[in-house]
């Protein structure tokens, strides 16, 4: 590998919704080494299948808005 051409590696702290917090390394450029993070698997809609149920609804009103105009 060329030196000087690849970020630091280093260990960072992942701070999850919920408060538990994960230590990896990574990439990523952090002032204090802690990454906070605002989704993940506790909150996302593809894993708690909230927000989905909710969509379905307008999605079969919208259906019926257009189907009364046939």
């Amino acid at each position: 590998m060329k030196k000087g051409i690849h970020p630091d590696y280093k260990e960072v702290t992942v701070v999850l919704s919920d408060g538990s917090e994960i230590k990896t390394r990574s990439t990523i450029k952090t002032a204090d080494g802690v990454y906070k993070s605002e989704i993940d698997s506790t909150n996302h809609p593809f894993y708690t299948r909230k927000s989905f149920t909710a969509k379905a609804g307008r999605v079969d009103r919208f259906k019926r808005m257009y189907d009364k105009k046939k």
